[in-house]
């Protein structure tokens, strides 16, 4: 065995991340890293190489107990990280970059001789030629993503950790580097592979570690592991749980489209997708992590380059070049991550519900106070948003309560589609309830809503139609009338030819 990690927990300011879980990895071994967001497997690898310390737990890194006091110390100890967000230094060589902090001397000087002939050999194994004395700033993701990668294989590491290393790279490249870890398995090393196309670890991996809510909940060779069954324990759903409920017929088929999107790609997390969102309807969105539902819908607001398909909006063929060319055609973002891409947390719950309705509030560059302050009381009394007062600064409040103020955010543009990406997250049972009965409201209204979502109960509860995506690709389409869990997770493990 050449890693051991047992009982590892690890709590932030009392609120627990790791919860007595586990991770084995013998020699020459590719394991699988597998988990929803927040299942806790980036805090596992933080505390493996150095970065937290944990609360508990044993580590067993060949044969001897560790606790590495830094990445550096667990680097220098045999165990290399590959990060999705690549760390190169930008400006700095191709040469430089792979022996930053190991460079070789000769008498106490650069050899930089040795450093390009080394560089150049390592890239040569993966069939890349490229100018080694060239900053990596000139060059692709994908291409940094390999240097990244000849970064570790010249550190002679015992232990390779591989974060998404796929995200960025097109098929060729992935072909090249799944035979660089078929050469670390020849050589001995070992490979922890963390990843979310299900395609790709059942092609490289041996066997897999499925995290949940800061859990180790199942080990398994990739072999024993069908597809559906690896979904049902990242997600921890029982596959009949919702087996027999009784549904309501199919949504309304006459409605008008208010929504399309044929064919839609950009780069590589959105290669080939579709989907409609008709008047009143509250039209589902789908997939595992990394399945693409976030970068579809930062493309249908213009966040994000359409290169090539088709965005229909009440039949007429749309292309955004920014998102207030989509606010000012009626469509509203409520994004995932509210602290971060939301809220303006020192900002009063009036300035952040009336964000974007700013430019329609304004006479001659000054405010409307009044008509700003109407507004707002009709929102929060709508809403049900529980506030001492509209100029409560915003980060005093719940999590439900701060996503109503989003909701309100778009609500009061008038739009006519409002994309909104996991709801309720972060947020308690209750306010759930609250924030989904409101958006069957809005939908009974006439509103457009595109809701994408992790949690199957939401969909189940209030979809009338989920469009499931899977690496990028939209496989498959749901009527309320055929939605259950089962079907959902079936189609979640679609295997794209």
């Amino acid at each position: 065995m050449l890693l051991s990690m047992q009982g590892i927990s690890k709590a932030f300011s009392g609120v627990s991340a790791l919860r007595s879980a586990s991770l084995e990895i013998d020699g020459g071994e590719v394991m699988a890293l597998v988990g929803q967001n927040g299942a806790g497997k980036s805090t596992l690898i933080k505390i493996l190489t150095g970065a937290y310390q944990r609360d508990e737990g044993t580590i067993i890194f060949e044969g001897r107990e560790i606790s590495f006091a830094s990445p550096a110390e667990s680097q220098a100890s045999g165990i290399a990280t590959i990060y999705q967000e690549i760390n190169l230094a930008p400006q700095r060589s191709v040469a430089e970059n792979i022996y930053l902090s190991r460079e070789p001397r000769i008498f106490g000087f650069l050899d930089r001789r040795a450093m390009r002939e080394g560089a150049a050999a390592v890239l040569k194994t993966f069939n890349l030629d490229i100018d080694v004395d060239m900053p990596v700033a000139h060059f692709s993701a994908a291409t940094r993503q390999m240097i990244a990668i000849a970064r570790a294989v010249t550190q002679k590491a015992r232990l390779v950790i591989m974060d998404e290393p796929t995200s960025s790279l097109d098929e060729k490249e992935v072909g090249i580097l799944f035979e660089t870890i078929r050469t670390f398995q020849k050589n001995g090393v070992a490979v922890l592979f963390i990843g979310h196309r299900l395609d790709e670890l059942y092609a490289i991996c041996d066997r897999v570690t499925i995290m949940r809510d800061g859990q180790t909940v199942a080990k398994s060779p990739m072999r024993d592991m069908p597809k559906i069954e690896l979904v049902r324990n990242m997600l921890g759903k029982e596959l009949a749980a919702f087996e027999g409920m009784a549904r309501e017929a199919g949504s309304d088929n006459t409605r008008p489209v208010r929504l399309s999107v044929e064919n839609a790609g950009s780069g590589v997390r959105v290669r080939d997708v579709s989907l409609t969102v008709r008047e009143g309807e509250i039209s589902g969105l789908a997939g595992l992590l990394g399945s693409g539902r976030t970068e579809t819908a930062r493309i249908i607001f213009g966040v994000d380059r359409l290169e090539h398909g088709l965005i229909k909006v009440d039949g007429k063929k749309r292309t955004y070049s920014e998102p207030a060319d989509a606010i000012a055609d009626g469509i509203g973002l409520v994004s995932e991550d509210r602290k971060i891409d939301g809220i303006v947390p020192e900002m009063s719950i009036r300035e952040n519900m009336t964000l974007a309705l700013l430019p329609k509030l304004k006479k001659a560059g000054i405010v409307d106070r009044a008509r700003q302050q109407q507004i707002v009381d009709r929102y929060i009394k709508a809403l049900g948003v529980k506030c001492a007062s509209p100029d409560q600064p915003i980060k005093e409040l719940s999590g439900g309560n701060q996503q109503k103020v989003l909701l309100a955010r778009w609500l009061c543009t008038d739009p006519r589609i409002l994309i909104i990406d996991e709801p309720t997250r972060g947020i308690d049972i209750g306010a759930k309830a609250e924030i989904l009965k409101l958006l069957r409201r809005l939908a009974d209204d006439g509103l457009s809503v595109l809701m994408i979502s992790s949690e199957l109960e939401e969909l189940l509860a209030a979809a009338d139609t989920v469009t499931v995506l899977s690496d990028g690709r939209s496989v498959a389409t749901l009527p309320k009338s055929e939605l259950s869990e089962t079907a959902l997770m079936t189609a979640m493990a679609h295997q794209v030819n």
